[in-house]
């Protein structure tokens, strides 16, 4: 048994290094216990299928590392909300949420990782997310299976579809704020028929788009989660049309690495979209801000694979979680009959 007085320091950084910090934990207090939180307000304002969180012990908040400091950070508040987000003003990663105690992103933890700090746990609010996809997609790790709380959303979000959206067979994509809010359409006839346009609809469901879920460093790092989901549409299919610089609404952008740039709502930090050069007419949208009645993973709208870019970053990371993950997304489009092939790089 650790002692009382013995403890553990751990480094976490956003993907600019703007925010840099270390927490010093008790090692009696140690592994950490980590929840995938599935609710609407964890989604929508992080853009990801769920959040990875762990609750810091009493006392213990984070030391910044300097230049990096609290002024660095944006916070995120509603009226119906108990806690105060907080994401990175730059690259748009989020941190953690602060109440009576901090409840931190295990994800940007990377520059000292001890497998030995972190234990996932379990899935909380899973029913919030309609299908409980993840969930269901991840039901153990390194043997350990995962406990499952169907508890309802502790706060209720908006009507997921409106019946406008219904009639006109259109996605609503918005964050928790709705500073960031566009619909998308399906594939349309002249662009399925293209072949150039083979890698963004997939043959036989013509109806919906290519999706992938990765586990590469840069995604972790910029929307402190372990995974990625994204969702391949052309800018044409969207309304408004986002411009060049990728800015709708109260976006922000940040540039990742040479022609690459992404972006994050300003107000409440949630994920919105990835855009390179060598595509600039198609755009990854972050699954997360998703409003399909279905739920998080938009299946009649998302033909989903596991990208083969980004595993070895995801196996460096955390082996036990990404063997988990690709074995639960390889028996998932097995049995749902699509193919686990990944013919495009983000």
């Amino acid at each position: 048994m650790a002692s009382p007085t013995e403890t553990k320091t751990l480094t976490a950084a956003c993907h600019c290094r703007n925010v840099h910090f270390t927490i010093t934990i008790p090692r009696a207090n140690l592994p950490l216990d980590i929840h995938l939180c599935h609710c609407s307000l964890c989604r929508y304002t992080h853009g990801t299928f769920c959040t990875f969180h762990a609750n810091l012990p009493e006392g213990v908040e984070p030391e910044f590392i300097a230049p990096s400091s609290m002024s660095n950070l944006t916070p995120y508040t509603h009226p119906q909300g108990h806690s105060i987000g907080y994401f990175c003003s730059t690259c748009g990663c989020n941190i953690g949420d602060r109440d009576s105690v901090w409840v931190i992103s295990s994800a940007i933890f990377d520059a000292n990782r001890d497998d030995a700090v972190w234990k996932i746990n379990e899935h909380i609010f899973a029913s919030s997310a309609p299908s409980g996809d993840l969930a269901r997609l991840l039901p153990r790790v390194g043997g350990h299976q995962l406990h499952v709380s169907h508890d309802p959303d502790s706060i209720p979000s908006k009507e997921q579809v409106s019946a406008s959206d219904a009639e006109n067979d259109v996605l609503r994509a918005e964050c928790h704020c709705g500073g960031v809010s566009f619909d998308i359409a399906r594939p349309s006839k002249e662009f399925t028929e293209d072949p150039a346009n083979s890698d963004w609809v997939p043959p036989g469901e013509e109806q919906k788009w290519r999706a992938v879920i990765e586990v590469c460093d840069d995604c972790r790092l910029v929307n402190g989660a372990n995974l990625a989901g994204w969702v391949f549409v052309p800018t044409d299919h969207m309304s408004p049309r986002p411009g060049d610089d990728l800015v709708l609404g109260t976006s922000k952008t940040y540039q990742s690495s040479e022609g690459v740039l992404r972006s994050f709502c300003g107000r409440c930090g949630a994920t919105v979209f990835y855009g390179c050069v060598d595509r600039p007419h198609i755009l990854d949208v972050s699954v997360g801000i998703l409003r399909a009645p279905e739920g998080v993973m938009a299946t009649t709208w998302a033909f989903w694979i596991m990208a083969n870019i980004g595993r070895e970053d995801g196996r460096r990371y955390d082996a036990e979680f990404t063997k988990a993950l690709i074995e639960g997304v390889d028996h998932w489009v097995g049995k749902n009959g699509q193919t686990t092939v990944d013919k495009v790089e983000n």
